[in-house]
């Protein structure tokens, strides 16, 4: 279970993960206050992607895929 080290990298695996198998896929945000940062994993239970942030610009990206992978999820 490492990081990934950047967001293009976490999108298009967690995204090709998801694609996959939907029904096994599940994907978790936490937000850290005490260091500001946001840890993000999608796992198959097999697989396991994480990505972790602390800046602006990639919490803005994060709504953008949380909103794909919602879309995704209701087709």
């Amino acid at each position: 279970m490492t990081y990934l080290k950047s967001w293009e990298e976490f999108e298009r695996a967690a995204e090709r993960l998801y694609l996959q198998d939907p029904m096994k896929s599940r994907f978790t945000m936490k937000y850290v206050h005490s260091k500001q940062i946001v840890n993000l994993k999608m796992t198959d239970d097999v697989v396991c992607l994480q990505f972790k942030t602390d800046l602006l610009q990639d919490i803005k990206k994060i709504e953008k895929f949380s909103s794909n992978l919602m879309r995704h999820m209701a087709s």
